[in-house]
């Protein structure tokens, strides 16, 4: 009797089998154009840097012969071994040292710098604080080129000209990235703030025990553009640095583009500019999250 009550017995779908079907992706054409966008960006992005990377394990030879080869004919590494060989006339590794150094110095600082600026304009109470913080909005909306004049007087009164600091100190205040320390610091609960000024917490106590745990993901995806923004900057250092041992990769290779100018020396210039990309991109292939991350912070705390 139980056995032919049990068959019987209807059969009940499962709630979740419409689910995984509905969750089956339609490809639709708007799907199909993202896509379609998507590869073609990637194509022009990729190419001139496998271009780059190919090109400079071309030999002397394949260059005078006037053919285009998107590939070597033959790899041979002689461009790098002539970087090497060229040290004292192109330093390409002081270029990458000074680079190197400039740029993780100025990527530490301005995450002080901002950290600090981005919980005055949100946490402390002065008079005349949002009129000052929109000011400098206004201000920032200018064109670089316009501060290079007055810029460069300032840094050359303050005798940094061929120094690091006159590419580390100028771009440390960086309006957008306090903008958006600001912005993450908002979504902070100010209760807990007030809970720690009962308890006889001092506002930088609580700065460093309370906000910056909680504005280290917005702070590392700082540090990295900062990283990378010091990294690639190019008419500055070109203007500030007129020694050639003292001078970042950027305007080393401004330099060296100019005295190889021959179609013969292009396999050296992109071997150089190879060596320049390396740190750039291993940086990017480890804190790779870091900067995905970036795309979805949206507020200060989670949950």
């Amino acid at each position: 009797m139980s056995a032919t009550t049990s068959s019987a017995r209807p059969q009940v779908a499962s709630p979740t089998a419409g689910v995984s079907e509905n969750k089956a992706r339609v490809v639709t054409p708007s799907l199909i154009a993202v896509y379609a966008i998507l590869v073609v960006l990637c194509i022009v992005w990729i190419v001139p840097v496998i271009y780059t990377i190919s090109t400079s394990f071309k030999s002397v030879q394949e260059f005078m012969t006037g053919a285009f080869n998107f590939f070597p004919a033959k790899w041979v590494g002689d461009n790098y071994m002539r970087l090497l060989e060229s040290s004292a006339s192109y330093p390409v590794f002081s270029w990458l040292k000074n680079s190197l150094i400039i740029s993780i110095i100025s990527a530490f600082l301005s995450v002080c710098v901002v950290a600090l600026a981005g919980f005055g304009y949100s946490r402390l109470e002065f008079k005349g604080r949002d009129t000052l913080f929109f000011v400098l909005l206004l201000i920032s909306m200018f064109p670089t080129v316009v501060n290079i004049i007055p810029q460069y007087r300032i840094v050359a009164t303050l005798g940094w000209v061929n120094s690091y600091w006159a590419c580390i100190i100028p771009g440390l205040g960086n309006v957008a990235n306090i903008f958006l320390v600001r912005n993450f610091m908002k979504g902070i609960p100010k209760e807990l703030d007030e809970a720690a000024k009962i308890d006889g917490a001092s506002d930088f106590r609580i700065f460093r025990s309370i906000i910056l745990p909680a504005i280290r993901p917005i702070l590392i995806v700082i540090f990295l553009f900062s990283f990378t923004g010091a990294w690639n900057d190019f008419l500055w250092p070109t203007i500030v640095f007129n020694d050639i041992n003292k001078m970042p990769v950027t305007a080393g290779l401004q330099l060296l583009s100019s005295q190889m100018q021959g179609y013969s020396n292009m396999g050296t210039l992109m071997a150089s500019t190879c060596l320049a990309i390396i740190p750039t991109l291993l940086l990017f292939l480890f804190a790779q999250k870091y900067f995905l991350q970036s795309l979805n912070i949206t507020s200060g705390l989670k949950g």
